[in-house]
């Protein structure tokens, strides 16, 4: 499978577990109505450890533009290859997400708050104040990045399939202890490429996408990865 395929799937796999968990939480008649935040995270985890362990073996399951950062500031990938797994991102957020809005097709025009709608797509701050929103996701995809490239740093992690379970677990963390503030998006495909379904598809009652804040969680993100793989190599010198 080529890394744009893998790509493509394990982000689709990734959006659809965990923006469908945000929609079964917050979406009214809902069996998981209010089901709250600890069901948020641990489905958030599920997610990107069912994505990683299904296409880890053929692109490595970046599944972000950060850790796709990351891992090329750090040497891991090549430059040249970073263009096809941004691609493969972004398609794979575009189909998840509108798989998300399918299964859920019956509960949009059920609930009113266009916020809650918004909210199964992308992110947005508990507290509007884009300098803390801005260093809240730096400091969240640092921990991601620099979790990811010291867990797969040792070859027989990666060959038992433990790093799944490992960064699934390392993002359920991060969601429970960081994700407070923003809604630790910590990945920019994982919140642009939503987003852009949520302004495109005919969702009943949506409001606004909030493009004011779109760009925090797409920049920070890749200035968290940037800096954690920097960290990576001045302490994991290779």
């Amino acid at each position: 499978m080529s890394i744009f395929g893998a790509e493509v799937i394990g982000t689709a796999l990734l959006i659809l577990l965990g923006n469908g968990v945000v929609a079964c939480v917050l979406l009214n008649l809902s069996k998981g109505q209010n089901a709250g935040w600890i069901v948020i995270t641990f489905g958030w985890g599920m997610a990107v450890m069912v994505a990683v362990l299904a296409v880890g073996q053929f692109s490595g399951a970046h599944i972000n533009p950060a850790v796709t950062f990351g891992f090329a500031v750090a040497g891991s990938i090549g430059w040249g290859d970073v263009p096809e797994y941004l691609a493969g991102q972004f398609v794979g957020a575009f189909i998840g997400a509108t798989l998300v809005w399918l299964a859920y097709l019956d509960h949009w025009r059920e609930t009113e708050d266009p916020g809650l709608k918004l909210a199964c797509f992308s992110t947005a701050p508990a507290i509007r104040n884009p300098v803390s929103n801005f260093i809240t996701e730096v400091i969240g995809t640092f921990v991601l990045v620099f979790g990811v490239l010291a867990f797969f740093a040792d070859e027989a992690t990666a060959a038992t399939g433990l790093g799944g379970l490992l960064v699934g677990l390392l993002v359920f963390g991060i969601g429970l202890s960081l994700g407070g503030p923003t809604g630790y998006a910590i990945n920019p495909a994982r919140d642009l490429g939503p987003r852009i379904m949520h302004a495109i598809l005919p969702i009943a009652g949506k409001g606004s996408s909030d493009w004011s804040y779109a760009w925090i969680p797409v920049v920070a993100p890749l200035v968290g990865g940037v800096l954690a793989a920097g960290a990576f190599e001045l302490f994991y010198p290779s």
